[in-house]
């Protein structure tokens, strides 16, 4: 399998993807997630595949499998937080067809190794509760919790 940064050409399957991840956290917060939809236009996918600070990576043999939305995000001369550079997750999604054959794990991998390479402290992420799928991935790819963010709905 071999990971690279997207490209436009692969725009029509990473939205496919976008709406699978969309569906999943639909289907689990329909509170806070809109049905059938995506989270970046068509001009903002555009964009961000041609962003260094905001890399996209892919996963394909014969096509695309999964990718890795990443931001590149720096804490410089804050009060209490020290100089840290961070890649973040911003998402990270498998084709429903293709779970179970390591395709997150590899992309993953790949992510860690290229904020390594970029000097990076640490690589974060957010997970969705209604994901329970997810949490216990992310946690057998070895990271745990650096905070929690709680809700009260009213």
């Amino acid at each position: 399998m071999n990971i690279r940064r997207a490209e436009e050409r692969d725009m029509d399957k990473i939205k496919d993807l976008l709406l699978q991840v969309l569906t999943v956290h639909h289907n689990g917060r329909p509170d806070l997630f809109k049905p059938n939809c995506r989270k970046y236009t068509d001009p903002e996918l555009k964009e961000l595949i041609k962003d260094d600070t905001r890399p996209i990576f892919v996963a394909e043999d014969s096509e695309v499998k999964g990718y890795a939305f990443c931001i590149l995000k720096e804490t410089k001369n804050d009060n209490a937080l020290a100089d840290v550079k961070t890649l973040y997750i911003d998402d990270l999604c498998v084709d429903e067809n293709c779970r179970g054959q390591h395709v997150g794990t590899a992309l993953y991998e790949y992510v860690k190794e290229y904020a390594k390479e970029i000097d990076c402290y640490n690589v974060t992420l957010n997970v969705w509760a209604c994901n329970p799928t997810a949490q216990k991935f992310y946690e057998k790819c070895g990271l745990k919790p650096q905070k929690t963010t709680m809700e009260t709905i009213l």
